[in-house]
């Protein structure tokens, strides 16, 4: 039976440990330690050009999503889901790292962002951050229906959605994809034109190249790969889980499966490369519209880590022009 806290007591604090990031401890006996700091501790850039609020989206969980706008825009926009990272395990929408990044999506991009929260491993395990992902999107098709919240609604364009995710949110984002198929005809009369997988978080008991001999000192390194994954999958399955292995022995076959437009993203030192650059080639292969993009020498998160490096400035351009090509 594991518990949680958010500060180590004299019971636990002389047992084994896992860590993760300096904010999740996983002790020996299930007791499970968080930190209520982030683990990117930088200052938030809020100068006003982005207007930003909180809504609850999941009464159940009490799981809640930052709305973003630019504050200066009067005609229709975009909407553009960005679903964090954190390998299942750890993150937030209110981690400074992750707002600062929607503040330059909203303005960058002149879109609405949408950055939900998912219910995180190891007290909540898979399927539940893809569960969470899928009840985001659905809270946007109320939205849609009901009309009543003027702040988003005027502003917002629901036939012009996108969803991306950044490592564990573009997995989540790939089960999307997945379950919503091309038009999403369940979300009507939102409509998803698109997904962004930003280095998504695939896995598999047969490691690839990239992760086999990744160096120790990268960012994500093949540990903490190895520890997500363990605190996150279902108790007694491997990382051939469906969810985690897209092209795995247990995994239904997606050659059927249609797809909108993606653009997967990944840094060149990521230790997911080779499983971001199959997973695209599979799917281009089998007749999608497939974008692939690398940046060569970045590590994994290279774009929220150093959001205002020529590679983010870039990736930001690359992102920008899938939206206008894909939208209405």
């Amino acid at each position: 039976m594991s518990s949680t806290t958010t500060e180590t007591t004299s019971s636990t604090s002389s047992l084994p440990y896992e860590e993760c990031r300096g904010v999740l401890r996983v002790y020996s006996d299930g007791s499970i330690v968080r930190s209520s700091k982030p683990s990117f501790d930088v200052p938030v850039h809020d100068d006003g050009s982005v207007a930003w609020k909180d809504v609850v989206f999941d009464h159940t969980n009490q799981l809640q999503l930052r709305l973003y706008k630019p504050a200066a825009s009067k005609s229709k926009l975009p909407i553009f889901y960005y679903i964090h990272g954190g390998g299942f395990c750890i993150g937030s929408r209110a981690w400074p790292n992750c707002q600062n990044y929607c503040f330059q999506l909203a303005l960058s991009l002149q879109a609405v962002i949408v950055s939900p929260d998912y219910r995180l491993a190891p007290e909540h395990r898979l399927p539940a951050a893809i569960d969470d992902g899928f009840t985001a999107v659905k809270w946007l098709q109320a939205q849609a229906l009901s009309s009543e919240d003027t702040w988003l609604t005027d502003v917002a364009d629901f036939g012009n959605v996108f969803i991306s995710g950044d490592s564990a949110g573009g997995n989540i984002a790939h089960n999307l994809a997945v379950q919503l198929v091309a038009g999403s005809p369940e979300l009507a009369p939102v409509r998803v034109k698109g997904y962004v997988l930003l280095a998504p978080f695939f896995g598999g008991t047969i490691l690839s190249k990239s992760e086999a001999e990744g160096p120790k000192e990268a960012f994500l390194n093949w540990e903490l790969i190895d520890r997500f994954w363990r605190l996150s999958i279902p108790v007694g399955e491997n990382t051939d889980h469906p969810l985690v292995n897209p092209f795995g022995p247990f995994s239904r076959s997606l050659e059927e499966v249609p797809f909108d437009p993606i653009l997967v993203v990944v840094g060149g030192s990521d230790l997911l490369k080779d499983r971001a650059a199959d997973y695209a080639n599979r799917l281009k292969n089998w007749g999608n519209k497939i974008e692939y993009v690398e940046f060569e020498g970045k590590q994994h998160g290279f774009f929220t880590i150093d959001p205002d490096s020529e590679a983010s400035k870039a990736l930001m351009l690359i992102v920008k022009r899938f939206i206008t090509e894909n939208s209405s």
